[in-house]
């Protein structure tokens, strides 16, 4: 089950990089196509800046479980590394414990947030008028993978201290 699960996770958090890859594309092709529009065909998208923003928050998001999973985001570890093996792990779960509930909350609000966003029919301020709580999803969706992933983790360290 704990297996299924982890591995749930790492799919859903390699779909989430591929996904913030393809982002990051498409941000480069939309600024690309605004910078050749404006400098040789007096030509502008008008909304290369908004939805770069957009893009790029999004890839974030996005990318936060893979980076996680692979161990890129910053770990301070000079408590830990004179810490033994076991003591090492249930330092980590806690610690993990500790982020599974940060990050849950920050889902909590920022899935009411965009709810509001939804119901109140916000949208941008700028020319494209954009719904306000579609470029809220990839900021849910972002962190209800990361905290897929640190259950994952916090799953994987307690299996490994029996």
């Amino acid at each position: 089950m704990i297996d299924r699960f982890v591995m749930l996770s790492r799919r859903l958090s390699l779909a989430g990089a591929a996904l913030s890859a393809l982002l990051v594309i498409a941000l480069v092709v939309l600024i690309t196509v605004e910078i050749v529009g404006r400098s040789f065909f007096d030509y502008s998208t008008m909304l290369a800046d908004e939805y770069s923003g957009y893009f790029y928050l999004a890839s974030i998001y996005f990318g936060l479980a893979y980076t996680f999973q692979e161990g890129g985001h910053i770990r301070i570890r000079i408590v830990t590394d004179r810490l033994g093996r076991r003591a090492k792990r249930w330092a980590d779960i806690l610690a993990g414990i500790l982020m599974l509930a940060m990050l849950l909350f920050a889902l909590v609000y920022s899935w009411r947030f965009m709810w509001e966003s939804y119901e109140m029919e916000m949208v941008s301020e700028g020319v494209s008028e954009t719904p306000l709580y579609l470029t809220q999803i990839p900021i849910v969706v972002g962190l209800a993978l990361f905290a897929l992933a640190v259950a994952a983790f916090i799953l994987e360290r307690i299996r490994h201290d029996q």
